[in-house]
């Protein structure tokens, strides 16, 4: 076993392991519910799209500081 072969199993490793950690990420964000203290990733799809003064904002920012 040459130093290639060592290399090519490490990259195939490190790109497995880089594949499972990116959907791993994307399933939690799509599994957290909006009840649990969770955010809707999909409001913020339309932030470039609707990026007006006069638009909406996505969400709402309160000047009360909860303690």
């Amino acid at each position: 076993m040459d130093i290639a072969e060592i290399q090519a199993y490490g990259y195939f490793g490190l790109t497995a392991f880089l594949v499972f950690v990116l959907y791993s990420y994307i399933y939690h964000l799509y599994s957290t519910d909006k009840k649990e203290g969770g955010h809707d990733y999909e409001n913020y799809s339309n932030i470039a799209l609707k990026d007006d003064i006069e638009d909406t904002p996505v969400s709402t920012i309160s000047d009360d500081k909860e303690k």
